[in-house]
């Protein structure tokens, strides 16, 4: 059993089976990467694969069970060139973040120019996103830390700490009834077409639970993952919208109203969070701290050490969390 093996199993299964695609994303041969594979079925004595023909059709139960330890295997080689490379060079590297538009577009550029201010030979690499693919991509190895509001509970091999609390706000045209209201309820918004977030996406589910609190059903006529898109949709007159607050621009949305909405909903927490194991490189460390500069070494390092999420929860219980 060799390690190239394990990597080539792996990337044929997270390329929708496809050995073509994989080949060339590891730089060599399809009929290289099937021989390695018949090579290493025949060896354990199973099949990882189910084939059609000369096709991959499914991962077979033993494949799944192999391919969940190949994963860790490889997480673990790349933890020890991890380390050895904190050593011979701190400053170089890569760090690969997986995140909403959202997060992307409003919390992360000053963080991201700071960062690569003072790391200019580390690689940065941004994926967005809906939450559970964020999740997913972190609980997998794919990226190294996970930025979301939504999904992040659902993994429970990741570290997912607490960064910032933030709510939303009502976004109408100048001329549209509520925008003399600066502080309407739920039942006036309720009375409107709304335009907001995907379910699932930023916060969406506190707003939902807002509205089923009080046995509301809100007419949503039009939804996006981006928080632009639908200020622009407001703006076509299409419904009243509601979007995080951070998400508005003072000078760029002056054409729109923005009305508070904070007592109408609960704050939503961004958490930052990477897989169980993660070697944390120092420049990983003070990525972290830029964004939440509660989360020093120190409190990252503590919450590591958490065996539950009762454990992290009462590590950040007196924590005054940062509004945005």
């Amino acid at each position: 059993m060799k390690l190239q093996q394990l990597r080539y199993i792996w990337e044929v299964a997270h390329n929708d089976l496809n050995v073509s695609a994989t080949a060339q994303v590891l730089y060599t041969s399809q009929p290289g990467i099937s021989k390695q594979i018949r090579l290493l079925e025949d060896e354990l004595g199973v099949e990882i694969f189910a084939r059609s023909g000369k096709h991959l059709t499914r991962i077979t139960p033993a494949g799944e069970a192999i391919l969940s330890v190949a994963g860790e295997i490889l997480r673990k080689v790349e933890n020890i060139k991890q380390v050895a490379q904190e050593f011979s060079d701190e400053t170089k590297g890569s760090l690969s973040l997986a995140t909403t538009h959202t997060q992307a577009r409003y919390a992360l550029p000053n963080v991201i120019e700071s960062f690569m201010s003072k790391f200019p030979d580390v690689s940065l690499h941004m994926n967005q996103g809906t939450p559970m693919q964020i999740a997913e991509m972190a609980a997998n190895g794919s990226v190294d830390f996970a930025i979301a509001t939504e999904a992040m509970q659902s993994f429970g091999d990741l570290i997912m700490m607490p960064c910032y609390k933030w709510n939303r706000s009502i976004l109408v045209p100048k001329d549209h009834p509520l925008a003399n209201n600066p502080k309407p309820t739920l039942e006036d918004v309720a009375a409107y077409p709304l335009v907001t977030y995907v379910f699932g996406f930023t916060g969406r589910s506190k707003l939902d639970d807002a509205f089923q609190s009080k046995n509301l059903t809100p007419k949503v006529v039009f939804t996006a993952a981006d928080a632009d898109v639908i200020k622009t949709y407001v703006r076509l007159g299409v419904g009243i919208g509601i979007v995080a607050t951070m998400a508005i621009d003072k000078h760029l949305d002056s054409d729109l109203v923005a009305i508070d909405a904070s007592h109408l909903f609960g704050s939503s927490v961004t958490q930052i969070g990477f897989r169980k194991g993660t070697f944390l490189r120092g420049y990983m460390y003070d990525f972290i701290e830029r964004f939440a500069p509660h989360l020093s070494k120190t409190m990252v390092d503590k919450a590591t050490k958490c065996q539950s999420k009762q454990e992290m929860d009462e590590l950040f219980a007196d924590m005054e969390l940062p509004v945005h």
